[in-house]
Formats: structure tokens, C-alpha cells, sequence
């Protein structure tokens, strides 16, 4: 019998490898930066200015970047 290795290309490393932990711990310091500010602020968007909970504007901002980034990185993905 011979051994193969397992397919999908993790070649048994394991789920938490040191980029995976990088990035949840990224991702859970984004979100406690977020969530402790609560306070109401005061936006230009453009043109018109908006008051909504900073908490709101964080977080958009941070999706937005993140599907930017997951946008170019499945661009720059070899076919």
C-alpha cells in the first residue's frame, strides 16, 4: 500500500496555521476597536454631512476594505 497525501492542498498542516491566527487576531482587534466606539459622529459623505454611531462608519469601512481586498486577491489568483 502506499500512503497519498490528503487532497485540497493542505498537506496536513492543520487549520490554525500562523497566517489563519494572524488574521483572526486581526480580525477580533478590528472588531473590539469598532464596538468601543459607540458615540454618535458627524460625517461628510460627499456632499451631505449625516450623524450615525461611529461604530457604523468603522464597520462599513472596514467590509468595504475587505471586499476591495478580497477583490484583487481572487484577480491576482494564476488560472
Amino acid at each position: 500500500m502506499t500512503h497519498q497525501a490528503p487532497k485540497g492542498g493542505s498537506q496536513g498542516r492543520g487549520a490554525f496555521t500562523p497566517a489563519r491566527v494572524g488574521i483572526l487576531a486581526l480580525a477580533v482587534l478590528t472588531l473590539v476597536f469598532i464596538f468601543e466606539n459607540t458615540r454618535s459622529t458627524e460625517i461628510r459623505l460627499l456632499v451631505p454631512i449625516v450623524t450615525m454611531p461611529l461604530w457604523v462608519a468603522l464597520l462599513s469601512t472596514a467590509v468595504l476594505g475587505g471586499l476591495c481586498g478580497a477583490y484583487l486577491a481572487r484577480r491576482r489568483r494564476p488560472k
